[in-house]
């Protein structure tokens, strides 16, 4: 659709004669000079200087300053919003900004070209596509919220380029439309500040990626997506081959094999922003589909990926942020950060560390108490004092133990004690008053502090104090935007994890993780004790990404397959293409991959940004049952496809099998 009015009267337009005009519509209608009360508040993106010009447009909506004043422009975008009473006001929108155009009231009856532009721009509606084109004046009102505030457009030509529906909700920072018809409409939720500036941030993101690393001499290679399935890790995403009945191919949960490969190969340094998929439970932070910036590197040790990829991270929150951190960040051994952590991503922007009080609580007559392996405490400074959060037993009972036994912690229950003046409340009345004081002066508890505990075995209970920890610190305002950022290593985590279920070991990050050397004769006696070359960055509570040295010796290799409970024949079955390259000479190597949305996220928060989902910062994301509500997928395929796929379709219900083909 194409509709134009333009005004071949340009001498209308002389700035003594518009200001005249103008000034008498200020005092009839000066309400509707006030539009960005409600409306949208320009960010200060590097975006909005773009010089972007097209055949449709001479200038951005966000481009024009009082040194265009005088200067006849071209703006073209989407109408936010247009107020009328005879001068009509319209806030034309594009990716870079707002600008308002006007559209004056005839002065005489003989302006009909005037009047039919001015009638012409009343009827335009929220999210309509135009062209304007018009003569940039200084404002008298001047709007200090927009980047254009100082200056307007007085329109002599109007080009309807298409007309919009109603949209479904309002495109604006604070819309009116839930999240679950945002997502169907995608298109116009990304439309709106929130979501628009979310993308923009992370494009600045790949790009301080790829420039960091290409100055590095890492050379960004693609890796195949359709590739073999393992059994290792969380389940895959399959996808049937047409050319190969009953054969499958399998979504890369990560390019791992690949860049191991590419190192066989002597590219030494390698980096890709890539796809990946896992076919796992999800949640606010965890996509279907996530994208990685995955990297490797040659003939390096551990400490070399560290200092490479500190000074990426480093670089990004520079670049986006303004913000720095300092380097080396802190090193913290997994072991350290369980004792004193409960959680091997802690954040150290605040204290609250463990206490194991179990010699002093043991033999107060409560079996779960003096059973358990372990007794761990943590400290909650000044909660119990009058006024706050847990200044009373009651709100103890209902915040408190209701926050230990929720999903998030997950205890069984937990053991407090509320440090008075002169005594102790506890909810374990089995405690003496020697043993509560005892475990206060543990601690160093004053009055008005609140010490919870749980009881357990050792490691089990280090992470419920963990996660109890990290759920207090949110509670309790310690883990702010505000309260700066705390990066860190965790390194030496352990090699193995006992599985109970399959009764085997497993890689506690992947088959492929070189062990230490000084523990490696503890392959053959404990494996529990030998400790990865592997690594996790962690920021302010949340793993950005981690890796590992990686195995380059067969031999290494197929050990290591068999403490996993491989056969040497489902060994090469799954793992001989790289078994295989080994034997031509495989370079020491090592690498890791950070995932990009969650990143986008943590450098959101540090922008001041509103997002708090991952969510926020992908262009079209999943819900949480893994659907895109947009174009309804994932969804049934015709007979005719499943016939050339060799496939039925089977479906199980309660148990029974329902066969729909």
């Amino acid at each position: 659709m194409l509709i134009a009015l333009r005004i071949f009267k340009p001498q209308l337009f002389v700035r003594p004669l518009f200001y005249d005009r103008r000034a008498l519509a200020r005092r009839l209608f000066h309400d509707f000079h006030t539009e960005e009360a409600e409306e949208v508040v320009e960010t200060t993106s590097k975006q909005q200087l773009a010089e972007v010009p097209t055949g449709y447009r001479t200038h951005t909506c966000g481009q024009l300053r009082i040194g265009d004043v005088g200067t006849t422009v071209t703006i073209t975008g989407w109408v936010q919003k247009s107020r009328s009473k005879k001068i009509v006001f319209t806030d034309l929108r594009d990716r870079y900004g707002i600008t308002q155009c006007i559209f004056p009231f005839p002065e005489n009856d003989d302006d009909e070209t005037v009047r039919a532009l001015n009638e012409m721009a009343a009827k335009l509606g929220r999210e309509d596509v135009v062209q304007v084109i018009g003569l940039v004046v200084e404002r008298s009102n001047k709007n200090p919220n927009r980047l254009t505030g100082d200056v307007e457009i007085v329109a002599s030509e109007l080009i309807i380029l298409n007309q919009s529906a109603d949209p479904p909700f309002k495109i604006q920072d604070k819309t009116d439309g839930n999240e679950q018809i945002r997502m169907k409409y995608r298109y116009l939720d990304i439309r709106r500040n929130p979501v628009k500036e979310a993308l923009l941030l992370r494009n600045r993101i790949t790009r301080a990626v790829r420039n960091y690393l290409g100055n590095l001499e890492f050379c960004e290679i693609e890796t195949p997506y359709l590739i073999k399935s393992t059994p290792e890790g969380a389940r895959d995403f399959v996808v049937p081959s047409r050319m190969n009945a009953g054969q499958f191919y399998a979504l890369p949960q990560s390019p791992q094999t690949f860049k191991q490969i590419l190192m066989v190969a002597g590219m030494d340094r390698y980096f890709q922003i890539v796809k990946c998929f896992r076919d796992e439970e999800l949640r606010a932070d965890r996509q279907p589909e996530f994208t990685q910036i995955d990297c490797e590197m040659a003939f390096v040790e551990q400490e070399d990926v560290l200092t490479t990829f500190e000074g990426m991270v480093q670089s990004i929150f520079r670049d986006c942020t303004g913000k720095d951190f300092n380097v080396p960040f802190e090193r913290m051994t997994w072991h350290e950060a369980m004792e004193e952590y409960g959680i091997d991503k802690p954040d150290l922007r605040y204290g609250m560390k463990l206490h194991y009080i179990t010699d002093i609580v043991k033999g107060c007559g409560v079996g779960l108490i003096d059973d358990a392996e372990a007794v761990i405490a943590i400290k909650l400074d000044g909660v119990s004092k009058k006024g706050e959060m847990y200044a009373s037993n009651k709100k103890i009972k209902k915040g408190l133990e209701k926050i230990a036994t929720g999903q998030k912690v997950g205890a069984g229950g937990c053991i407090w004690c509320k440090v008075e003046e002169k005594k102790f409340s506890t909810n374990m009345k089995k405690l003496s008053q020697d043993q509560l004081k005892a475990w206060a002066e543990h601690m160093n508890a004053e009055a008005g502090d609140l010490m919870v505990a749980f009881a357990g075995p050792r490691l089990k209970t280090q992470e419920i104090a963990g996660k109890m920890r990290a759920e207090m610190g949110t509670l309790m305002g310690l883990r702010t935007p505000e309260k700066g950022f705390y990066p860190l290593w965790v390194v030496d985590f352990p090699m193995f994890e006992w599985d109970d279920e399959e009764n085997r070991f497993t890689a506690m990050h992947h088959p492929f993780t070189s062990p230490k050397k000084e523990d490696m004769h503890l392959m053959a006696t404990d494996p529990g004790a030998v400790r990865a070359n592997a690594y996790d960055c962690v920021l302010n509570g949340v793993e950005m990404g981690g890796g590992s040295i990686r195995i380059h010796d067969q031999a290494l290799q197929n050990r290591v397959f068999e403490l996993l409970g491989f056969t040497q024949e489902e060994a090469d079955e799954q793992f001989g293409f790289l078994l295989n390259a080994f034997t031509y000479g495989a370079p020491p190597h090592g690498g890791l991959a950070f995932g990009l949305d969650r990143m986008c996220q943590l450098v959101g928060g540090a922008c001041g940004m509103p997002n708090d989902s991952i969510r926020d910062y992908i262009a079209f994301p999943k819900n949480n049952q893994g659907r895109d509500v947009m174009i309804a997928s994932p969804s049934e395929i015709d007979q005719k496809q499943l016939e050339e796929l060799s496939l039925d379709v089977n479906i199980r219900t309660g148990g029974a099998s329902v066969t729909s083909i």
